[in-house]
């Protein structure tokens, strides 16, 4: 049976609170350009900082909204925008489970590819939950590529968990 996941997302707030900073301070050297009070290397290399970090956290937030992981009798797939990944189950050559703030970061190890994905995490500030991340579904997905692949375990560690072909 051919089953689609797809992340959970988070709230786009962070996104438009960097892109309106940027604007602000990106206007604000302009009026400084035009007033002819002089622009410092330091304010145009901070406007800059803003516009690359708005960039990019939009970047993150396209990325998660098209993530779709595919479990499919033959295999799995993975594509997000930018990757677009498909290993049958004997192509998985190694699988690490490694810790994170969020949840756990699963990454597969193809023959010729490679994807990694999040299992679920709670984003918590002074805690109080702010959001979801990663695959509600995660540590199903993980077991099920884990049996299907005929994975085992290898080593375990406060590192992490570490699975290869017998």
């Amino acid at each position: 049976m051919n089953r689609e996941f797809r992340p959970e997302l988070i709230s786009r707030k962070g996104e438009w609170t960097a892109w309106i900073l940027s604007i602000i301070a990106l206007a604000s050297l302009g009026v400084a350009w035009i007033w002819g009070t002089g622009m410092s290397w330091a304010g145009i290399v901070f406007v800059l900082i803003l516009l690359l970090s708005a960039g990019s956290i939009s970047l993150g937030n396209w990325v998660d909204r098209k993530t779709v992981l595919s479990l499919i009798p033959e295999g799995v797939g993975f594509r997000n925008g930018l990757r677009n990944v498909s290993l049958k189950w004997d192509q998985i050559q190694e699988l690490r489970v490694l810790p994170d703030r969020w949840g756990e970061r699963v990454h597969v190890w193809g023959t010729e590819s490679r994807f990694n994905f999040r299992t679920l995490g709670e984003v918590k500030v002074r805690g109080e939950l702010k959001g979801r991340v990663g695959f509600a579904e995660g540590e199903s997905i993980l077991q099920e590529i884990l049996e299907s692949s005929n994975l085992q375990e290898i080593e375990q560690n406060e590192n992490g968990r570490y699975y290869a072909r017998p």
